[in-house]
């Protein structure tokens, strides 16, 4: 064989790269150091309170008022430790919470542990209303300090702490259910409805249809005149039984099994409807099947002050119809106050209801104009009153209705012009749509915390490039009273921790802008080329970009490796327009992979140094189904997918969130869309992570994609987590994420953790 010179030519330029690279290897390695370094930047620092959120000093303000007051206290970093600060809004005067070294020493001859004035071991406190008294926890333990003499005592163990929704479960569970007057005690027993007097003990049986299969439940509601009360029929329905194998448990050698019904999409439900009982013996009145037919969602039983009727709203499967009903008690005949319909979904998890003067008016909002706004109906007549907020932007969140004035204290996003659609800001408005105020000033996403009398309020505003800043602002004239804090980032800076950059282009209609943020590593050398890889959640449910500053971050501890890590809210996400968000409609698969493509082809255009032929992508439970989709859908241009937990088909995760989005009944496009029935189509590297014992997402909707991919004979690692749930591996499964794509856009091997670990 004689060889040409073309042929001789492109053997040496062939040899010459393999060399290039495998000096490029050779040369630039990553170490255990380069992780370590990446862990400071990591979410599980930030949730433990590590190193580099406490670089932030004056930083965000979260006000704990005290009692009714408009006093209140707050934590905040400053170099060589923290403090706690108490304010007096009315007074506009600013002190120490207490003498943080009378404290300390007092608390170290308490303990017999020393502490230091600079880093008390705690960070919550909280007064007496004559504040005289301080109470605090540390190491397990309450303690008590007299603020007098400053002697601190130890009191019982603390108890874990509460959050409200888990406070009402628990008085549910105990049955705790008493009626306005005090007189009777409601609970169920063996399906049934019961009251008990309080005052002798003696037990009445107001029902006696209930069984296993049609039984009644609560929450119970009772009337203001305490003569009924509103349980619910239930018919139960037949839902799916999902299997979890523990397979090392803790306390025996053997596999445990468990099992629990869980609702899949299309499953028959358990349905709902209100009834009414008397405590004198009466027939109870149920509302009528017809009346609440299909029902998916039955709640918010309110009572007139009358008592002769109540309301209650109804959501109809498919999420397609919703209603508020008023219920005359007597007969049990229901009439609409308000009707929502739509032709794709009514997003029920960003719906706000508020009642009037006991429920004569509601505060409803609808997205029937194309965005999220307040309207007003009179629920007595059944009528539409007026549209409160109207306009190209969003509602998101009702803070207060104040009834007396008529006025509507609540948080939006999108109207100002010139800023980040996301960024919230908070308004003022009266019930007739007149009167709209702008309560927060400063281009940036704004928390704000009214005092309990809404006279007074902190006002704190930052953005992923901008560290926050708080003031205090008095609510009738908006006039700043105090800068609490405007936060000095200068040891971060100094720490080569780098400033992430928001960014925005065109999504796939060459119209609509897109908003995302860039993170880059610290060591970041603009003529150099790195791999960028994408942090996505796609979940129509919310907008997932971060807005606000933050030190640590997922995506930054990532990018700390060496590549360009990239997050922003695609088309189908929430949070924006209705036509923004229907994208979604049937539709779980696309995951706004269009606009998130053409975002990262011209953030590519103007930073060279981002290489897009090399991407990658990872995501957890939705973001899992989403970064798997990538490889499958759009194998042209992401080649690495790390998919952690994914809901990988929607027949197989929950009925209450899946078939919200892609509706009701299901079709076939659900199959169409799953990432286990296409499978087969499977480009590029792929690792699925999944916890065993995961109770949110089933890890058979993993596992049915790993069957799918062998029988398609497709290569792919998978990494299954004995004992772990619905999560990403602490740090385990973390690490493994990282070699991943180490190996396969860097094109290096991840250091040798069994010799790592073993010379520790």
């Amino acid at each position: 064989m004689i060889l040409t010179k073309k042929v001789w030519n492109s053997v040496f330029i062939q040899t010459f790269w393999f060399l290039g690279l495998l000096s490029l290897n050779i040369s630039a390695q990553i170490t255990v150091e380069d992780y370590k370094r990446a862990d400071r930047f990591s979410p599980e620092a930030w949730a433990s309170g590590q190193e580099l959120e406490k670089l932030i000093y004056h930083g965000t303000v979260i006000p704990h008022w005290i009692g009714e007051s408009s006093r209140f206290w707050y934590l905040r970093y400053i170099p060589g430790g923290k403090e706690f600060l108490l304010v007096d809004a009315e007074r506009q005067r600013r002190v120490p919470a207490f003498d943080h070294k009378r404290l300390a020493e007092s608390l170290s001859r308490a303990s017999g542990k020393l502490c230091s004035e600079e880093a008390l071991p705690f960070d919550n406190i909280s007064f007496e209303p004559d504040m005289k008294t301080m109470e605090f926890v540390t190491e397990g333990f309450e303690w008590t300090c007299d603020l007098k003499n400053y002697q601190c005592t130890k009191g019982p163990r603390a108890e874990p702490l509460l959050t409200p929704r888990a406070a009402r479960r628990r008085r549910l569970r105990s049955g705790e259910n008493p009626s306005p007057d005090g007189r009777w005690y409601a609970f169920i027993r063996e399906h049934n409805l019961f009251i008990r007097s309080r005052e002798t003990g003696e037990e009445f049986q107001l029902s006696r249809d209930g069984d296993e299969d049609n039984y009644y439940s609560g929450p119970l509601s009772w009337a203001p005149d305490s003569q009924k009360l509103v349980a619910y029929y239930a018919a139960r329905g037949r839902e799916t039984t999902v299997y979890l194998i523990e397979s090392t448990p803790e306390d025996q050698l053997r596999p445990k099994m468990t099992s629990r019904p869980y609702a899949l999409p299309g499953d028959v439900l358990t349905m709902q409807r209100p009834s009414v009982f008397w405590t004198q013996n009466r027939p109870p009145v149920k509302v009528r099947e017809s009346q609440v037919a299909n029902a998916f969602r039955v709640s918010d039983v309110r009572w007139d002050g009358d008592s002769r009727h109540f309301t209650f709203r109804y959501h109809q499967r498919g999420e397609q119809l919703a209603r508020i009903l008023r219920v005359e008690a007597e007969t049990g005949e229901s009439s609409i106050v308000l009707e929502e319909t739509s032709e794709t979904f009514i997003d029920r998890g960003n719906l706000y209801v508020y009642y009037v003067d006991q429920g004569r008016e509601i505060i409803w909002s609808s997205e029937r104009d194309g965005w999220r706004h307040l309207y007003l109906y009179d629920a007595e007549a059944g009528e539409l009153k007026n549209q409160i907020t109207r306009g190209p932007w969003v509602v998101r969140g009702i803070e207060r209705v104040d009834e007396k004035a008529r006025k509507i204290y609540f948080r939006a996003s999108g109207k100002e012009n010139g800023q980040d659609p996301y960024f919230i800001h908070y308004y003022r408005i009266d019930f007739d749509g007149s009167g709209l105020v702008k309560l927060t000033e400063g281009n940036g996403s704004h928390t704000v915390s009214f005092s309990p009398d809404f006279r007074f309020y902190v006002d704190t505003y930052s953005r992923v490039d901008f560290p926050p800043v708080s003031m205090l602002r008095r609510t009738e004239d908006l006039k700043i009273l105090m800068e609490l804090g405007r936060a000095d980032i200068s040891d971060l800076i100094k720490t080569g921790w780098p400033m992430p950059e928001p960014y925005v282009a065109k999504g796939r209609d060459g119209k609509t802008d897109i908003y995302g943020v860039i993170f880059r590593p610290s060591h970041f050398d603009e003529s150099k080329s790195y791999p960028v890889i994408e942090n996505i959640y796609a979940g129509p449910h919310g907008s997932h970009t971060p807005k606000t500053f933050r030190a640590s971050r997922g995506s930054q501890d990532m990018a700390e490796l060496g590549f360009i890590v990239v997050q922003m809210d695609g088309m189908g996400t929430a949070n924006r327009s209705k036509a923004f968000h229907d994208v979604c409609w049937k539709n779980i698969a696309d995951a706004g992979f269009p606009d998130r493509i053409a975002w990262i082809k011209a953030a590519a255009e103007k930073y060279p140094s981002m290489d897009i032929s090399r991407v990658g992508i990872y995501g957890m439970s939705a973001g899992g189904q989403n970064s798997l989709g990538a490889l499958l859908f759009h194998p042209e241009f992401y080649q690495v997918a790390v998919s952690t937990c994914g809901c990988h088909d929607n027949r197989m995760d929950k009925a209450v969130w899946n078939e919200q989005w892609m509706g009701y009944p299901v079709g076939p496009h659900y199959a169409e869309q799953s990432n286990a029935t296409n499978a087969h189509k499977l480009k590029g590297k792929l690792l699925l992570i999944v916890g065993e014992l995961d109770t949110n997402v089933p890890p058979q909707s993993t596992l049915q994609v790993v069957d799918a991919l062998i029988k398609a004979g497709k290569e792919f690692e998978l990494l299954v987590m004995p004992g772990f749930g619905h999560s990403g591996g602490l740090d385990y499964g973390v690490r493994r994420r990282r070699d991943f794509f180490v190996k396969h856009l860097l094109g290096m091997d991840p250091p040798d953790w069994n010799k790592a670990e073993a010379d520790k």
